[in-house]
Parts: C-alpha cells; sequence; structure tokens
C-alpha cells in the first residue's frame, strides 16, 4: 500500500454531458494500492465502479481492475469506456489493449464531432438457460408479473465478460415503474454470480431501452450498463431477435434523469460482441 493518495479522474461514459450516463472513477496508476484501498476508494466515491490501472507489457497496454462500493467485478463497460476516453486524453487515440478479470478486451479510442468515443470488443460471449422457477423468483422481488413479460424475448442468463439475467417487458410503462426489494435481489443475485439484471423494452427490431438494478455492487441502479449492453447483443443472436450483422441502440438511464446511449455492434464474421460510447470529464465542481 502506497502513503501518497491515488489520483481519481472521474468520468461519465455513453454520453457527452456530465450529467448524463454513467459516472466511473479512473485511477491510471494504482501502483502500491492493495484490494482494501481499492475497495475503500471506490466505496468513497459511492459510484457503480472504479476502474484501477496498471501498465502492461505493451506501450498502449493496461492491467484494469474494476471496484463497486461492495465488491470486486470482473468487467465493466462503463467504466472502461471512461478508462479508454482518459488514456485517450493524455496518449492520443488509438487501439489500447485492456487484461480485464474477464480476459483481454481490445479497445478502439476515436475522435468523433462531439468528443473522443470508445469502442470495446467483449471476451467471448455466452448464453444460459435459465428456469422458470428463477424467473418467477426474479418477478416476485422485482413485483412484475409473468404477463408483463415480451414472449418474444425469452428470460436468460447472458455472459459477455459478467453474467446479466435478461428480462424483457412488453410496455415502457412497466419499465418505468421499478421499485424492487434491494436485500432480497441482492440476495437471488449472489446465489447465481450475476452482476445485474438486464430489464429490456423493445422499442424496435434494433432499439431498445434498458435499465439494470445492480445492489449486489451496493447501487440501486446502474445508469449505462456497458457489460451488460455487451451480453444483451449475445443474447439476441441466440434467441434469434438479431441479424446476423447488427447495430443496436440502447437508452439507459432516462428514468434516472441521467441519459446515456449505447450502441452494440454484432459481426457475422466474430462472435465477439462490439459497444460504443462516448466519455466525458466531470468537472471537479460537481
Amino acid at each position: 500500500m502506497t502513503d501518497t493518495a491515488p489520483e481519481v479522474l472521474r468520468y461519465s461514459a455513453f454520453t457527452t454531458d456530465p450529467a448524463g450516463g454513467n459516472p466511473a472513477g479512473v485511477v491510471l496508476d494504482a501502483t502500491g494500492l492493495d484490494d482494501a484501498t481499492q475497495l475503500g476508494i471506490a466505496a468513497e466515491l459511492g459510484y457503480s465502479e472504479t476502474a484501477f490501472l496498471l501498465r502492461g507489457e505493451g506501450e498502449r497496454e493496461y492491467q484494469v481492475r474494476y471496484f463497486s462500493p461492495l465488491m470486486e467485478v470482473p468487467f465493466c463497460g462503463h467504466a472502461t469506456v471512461a478508462t479508454a476516453v482518459a488514456l485517450a486524453e493524455r496518449i492520443g487515440p488509438g487501439e489500447l489493449l485492456l487484461h480485464t478479470g474477464a480476459g483481454e478486451v481490445p479497445v478502439s479510442v476515436t475522435e468523433g464531432p462531439d468528443g473522443l468515443v470508445a469502442t470495446l470488443t467483449s471476451v467471448e460471449p455466452h448464453v444460459l438457460p435459465v428456469t422458470d422457477e428463477e424467473v418467477d423468483e426474479a418477478l416476485a422481488l422485482l413485483g412484475w408479473a409473468r404477463g408483463d413479460l415480451d414472449a418474444a424475448l425469452p428470460p436468460r442468463i447472458g455472459y459477455a465478460g459478467a453474467r446479466h439475467l435478461v428480462l424483457a417487458v412488453t410496455t415502457r410503462e412497466r419499465l418505468a415503474a421499478l421499485d424492487y426489494d434491494f436485500d432480497g435481489l441482492a440476495r437471488f443475485m449472489t446465489e447465481r454470480e450475476l452482476v445485474t439484471l438486464q430489464l429490456v423494452w423493445r422499442e424496435s427490431k434494433t432499439v431498445f431501452h434498458v435499465r439494470d438494478p445492480f445492489p449486489v455492487g451496493g447501487v440501486v441502479e446502474d445508469p449505462a450498463t456497458g457489460a451488460a449492453a455487451a451480453a444483451f447483443g449475445a443474447y439476441l443472436r441466440e434467441v434469434g431477435e438479431a441479424a446476423p450483422d447488427a447495430e443496436l441502440t440502447l437508452h439507459q438511464g432516462y428514468d434516472l434523469g441521467r441519459p446515456g446511449l449505447l450502441r452494440v455492434g454484432l459481426s457475422a464474421e466474430d462472435p465477439r460482441v462490439r459497444v460504443t460510447g462516448a466519455a466525458v470529464r466531470i468537472p471537479d465542481a460537481e
């Protein structure tokens, strides 16, 4: 553990507005920080995740760990986007390679019309079944009913670096009315190693509105969730509800007053999923 307090940067991901998207902490040099110190920094900051970096072997290669206020998670998409933009502001846009708890995650940063934009490429995803009993338990904890679910988008667990239970509803109103059993859902998720629930309403074949409860991390709801977006892209491909080559748009954070925009890319040539978003520095006064 170091005696010098590290610099903790604050960025908001999947937005160009510091008041939108999902805030993340970024520590570009975590040298000497032990697990307890990193967890303490994340808890004090209070964001869904904070990323801690160590230099890797290559010039643009880094080891990254992600901590929520309560625990370490293997992968976090919004903190990856925030980290990539923070690095690009210092070493320039281009290709990065991040070594995460879930595996290698390449990230490309480019200059867009409104600032820097990062595209991460997930680890290879997979989709798992979920039992009727598990679905019923999750619905009870959410205060939802079977009749709320969209039969065309069946419940599944998606993975693209972290596990997320996908539940799709038939109306935007049902998605907006989210008031769940925090402790009960946290227990349910911990037992199944779920990081969030990916709650979805489909506006069109390629446009979705999503919300992500995150009680296992000590956060009621994640405002924009890149890891879940990647898992959701893999899920849509698996259940046959996305074309082999598809560009999807996910809207998240509107119900929290922190709107964010996530772009999800699928390719017939690559099983991995691409997630694209902007990020912006949060002024120190905020």
